[in-house]
């Protein structure tokens, strides 16, 4: 085992990176943060117990800490480590009970608190109408609580486990770490099965936690509506006739007692519903000052049913009224199209002209949205990340519903996930470099063609390059234009105006969210282990180690577009010149199919073009051996490839008709079938082409060695791991010989070695 030391904030790990190591925490303690809970690991804990494949939680050391790091992918790494260690052994047991126990305490916490939590509003809200009804007043709309259901947890621990837990922890600890502790079996048994049931509490508490951020707005929120105004408003208006509110003010009280107990809130937006309340108590001019008070910070719910959204986002983009007119006329006649999916020539002359004037009048509402300070209206943020115009395209239903999701836009954002407004804000500000065009130029390339055509000077070239508009312009005219219509699916038919037509099941399911993103993505790394990993020029090289090039995940970035399509597409397979770039994915915001499928498509293709990417020239030179020259080559010889039977030289012949002889389009086929059957002992692929998969798609170690029994799989597999030995090898050679000379191995560097180990 390597001893590692890390001084305090330094991260362990983070949530989506390869879990490669358990660390056992020899002093010190460190942090198990699962997005706003934590707990604290205290010495002897064990970082990565439950983790498989990809960790779930970030691991952040709280103080200076010492942990002693070992490789660990199952039980026959957890054997290894154990053997002939009796002290070693107890710990690991001690350690798998232990963290099982914290990690339930925590789990039956957030799952009291999440069902009090529905509970509690439910109550509230029938409060709040009888509270209409007895004081005879119109109750305000409030379309939040048709959408505010009981959660149903996909990842349960179940009663009986619980009170297993606390009776071993809190009764027989000492009994139980004997007897388990005799026989390796019972231990490495007990540890793997703690192993995997603290993984599923841990989902559990994941889905507790989106929940409650999900619906936390519905009882206490500045900027939008919320229980709170309801009860507020509700008194201003009672008060005002005389009545008595103490009722009213008892329950706005308790509101905020819970709301404080449960730990949603931060403390300075319940100090100032608590100022309010005490305003109310003290009913001291309470029908004007502390109502005004209250609503300065609020802003009034649209009813998006009665609103004119359209006027709303002509006059937000600037227009003047005879534009605005015009503009009303034209998209009324879409509406009134009897299909208007219509292939007729005036049905696609008016979806062309529509969508001209869509991506005039987004350009316009982004540049005022990003000038301005000002907080947007809900309406003009379901403009920009879901392309609504109206409630006349999309029905009253579908709109309230996405008024309630524009309030709750975190749940389609995270470090590699972006909606396109956030994208677009990042182009704006310079942290994201530009999407290339359909030349494959990014902005700063297509500057300098224009340059080279004597279009530009070099002056009017840096002017350019600085200029946050028209790098915005270029995104949302070479990429956000095409890759909207890629998207959706039907490019024929395709407008950027979302309409019901296209909406055909409840927006919660067809939604893509962030958590839905990087489920499907860390399900593929699970299996091809590699996928993501580059051969990048090490940084550090100049300080003596003979390493120039080592492996490197780098994990995409995923753009949401602002329709309901049907499809994904890998856009760029790193975002600028340099290997160590993220990709770029895209898919649709709204989605009725599998996004597995599409995913999986998607990666296939970027398997692909990484390859062509790095090979160059080369990339379809079966002379430099890689994953395209190989595969271009089993597809054109096949007919003379003796490995090959006759029926499956007819598949072959048959897959390649109908994707017209694309050849990257028949290895997506193949990578989607691999992933899906292959993983699993299934075969879908001949025998030529799961050769070419096993070698530059591996699968990761732990199902390698499940298939190797197979005679199947046998002979590849076992080549592979050769290769791949010798690979590993050679780097603790040279990493050795670097240590040897005083050089420090870096975590870019244990990362490219743990590689070859997986």
């Amino acid at each position: 085992m390597e001893l590692i030391r890390l001084k305090q904030g330094e991260w362990i790990a983070r949530k989506n990176d390869t879990v490669r190591c358990w660390y056992i925490l020899q002093e010190g303690t460190v942090l198990q943060k699962f997005g706003e809970e934590q707990i604290k690991l205290p010495t002897n804990a064990i970082v990565g117990i439950f983790e498989r494949d990809i960790y779930q939680c970030d691991y952040i050391a709280q103080t200076d800490c010492t942990l002693a790091e070992f490789i660990c992918t199952g039980a026959k790494d957890i054997k290894t480590v154990l053997n002939g260690k009796e002290k070693l052994r107890s710990l690991f047991l001690k350690a798998a009970v232990e963290q099982r126990y914290q990690l339930l305490c925590l789990y039956t916490e957030l799952e009291s608190r999440t069902k009090n939590f529905h509970m509690f509003v439910e109550t509230l809200y029938n409060d709040y109408l009888t509270f209409c009804s007895n004081y005879r007043v119109a109750g305000m709309p409030f379309p939040k609580m048709e959408h505010f259901n009981a959660l149903e947890l996909q990842h349960k621990a179940e009663a009986w486990e619980v009170s297993n837990s606390v009776s071993i922890v809190k009764r027989y600890m000492a009994e139980y770490l004997q007897l388990m502790s005799q026989d390796d079996g019972m231990t490495i048994g007990v540890i793997m099965e703690a192993s995997a049931q603290m993984r599923r509490f841990a989902q559990g508490i994941g889905e507790m936690e989106a929940y409650l951020s999900y619906h936390k707005d519905i009882m206490l929120a500045r900027g939008q509506n919320c229980l709170f105004k309801l009860f507020y408003e509700l008194a201003g208006k009672a008060l005002g006739e005389g009545k008595d509110i103490s009722s009213i003010i008892k329950d706005m009280n308790l509101m905020l007692k819970v709301a404080a107990k449960i730990k949603l809130y931060d403390a300075q937006l319940l100090s100032y519903y608590q100022e309010v309340c005490e305003g109310l108590e003290h009913r001291m001019n309470i029908g004007e000052e502390a109502f005004a008070v209250l609503s300065q910070d609020t802003v009034a719910e649209v009813d998006v049913c009665t609103e004119d959204c359209l006027n709303m986002i002509l006059e937000y983009a600037g227009y003047e009224e005879e534009d605005i007119d015009a503009i009303r006329i034209m998209l009324q006649e879409y509406h009134d199209l009897p299909d208007m999916t219509s292939k007729e020539d005036h049905a696609y002359k008016l979806r062309r002209k529509v969508s001209s004037v869509f991506y005039d009048i987004y350009y316009r509402v982004f540049m005022r949205s990003v000038r301005g300070n000002d907080t947007l209206n809900p309406v003009i943020l379901m403009f920009l990340n879901f392309g609504f115009v109206d409630t006349m395209f999309t029905g009253e239903e579908n709109a309230a519903s996405l008024y309630e999701l524009a309030t709750h836009l975190d749940v389609c954002a995270s470090e590699h996930v972006f909606t396109i407004y956030r994208w677009l804000k990042c182009v704006y500000d310079g942290t994201k470099p530009t999407s290339k065009n359909e030349l494959d130029m990014d902005y700063a390339e297509y500057l300098a063609d224009m340059k080279k055509n004597g279009k530009l000077t070099e002056d009017q070239v840096k002017r350019e390059l600085q200029n946050p508009e028209k790098r915005v312009d270029f995104e949302i005219h070479n990429m956000f234009m095409t890759v909207n219509k890629i998207t959706y699916g039907r490019i024929t038919s395709f407008c950027p105006v979302l309409c019901e037509k296209d909406l055909i099941g409840s927006l919660e399911k067809m939604l893509v969210t962030a958590e839905k993103i990087e489920m499907q993505l860390n399900e593929i790394r699970k299996t091809d282990y590699s996928v993501f990993y580059r051969e990048v020029i090490y940084a550090g090289s100049d300080r003596g180690i003979q390493c120039d090039r080592i492996m490197q995940e780098v994990l995409p970035d995923i753009i949401l577009m602002p329709n309901a399509g049907a499809r994904g597409i890998m856009w760029q397979e790193t975002s600028s010149k340099r290997s160590n770039t993220p990709a770029r994915f895209m898919f649709p915001l709204f989605t009725t199919v599998d996004l597995r499928d599409l995913m999986l498509e998607v990666v296939g293709a970027f398997r692909w073009e990484i390859c062509r990417k790095v090979q160059g020239v080369h990339w379809n030179d079966v002379r430099d051996k890689s994953l395209t020259a190989e595969y271009c080559s089993y597809l054109q010889f096949y007919k003379k490839n003796r490995d090959l039977s006759a029926e499956a030289k007819e598949k072959v012949k048959n897959m390649l008709i109908r994707t017209k002889n694309n050849y990257r389009e028949v290895f997506v086929r193949d990578y989607v079938n691999w992933i899906l059957f292959e993983s699993k002992g299934s075969f879908r692929l001949n025998k030529v082409s799961r050769d070419i998969l096993v070698r530059y798609c591996p699968f990761a170690k732990a199902i390698r060695m499940e298939l190797k029994t197979n005679p199947i799989y046998q002979a590849s597999i076992k080549r592979f791991e050769a290769e791949n030995n010798q690979k590993m090898q050679k780097c603790q050679v040279v990493y050795a010989k670097y240590e040897k000379e005083g050089g420090v191995i870096t975590p870019e560097l244990k990362e490219n070695l743990l590689f070859y180990q997986m």
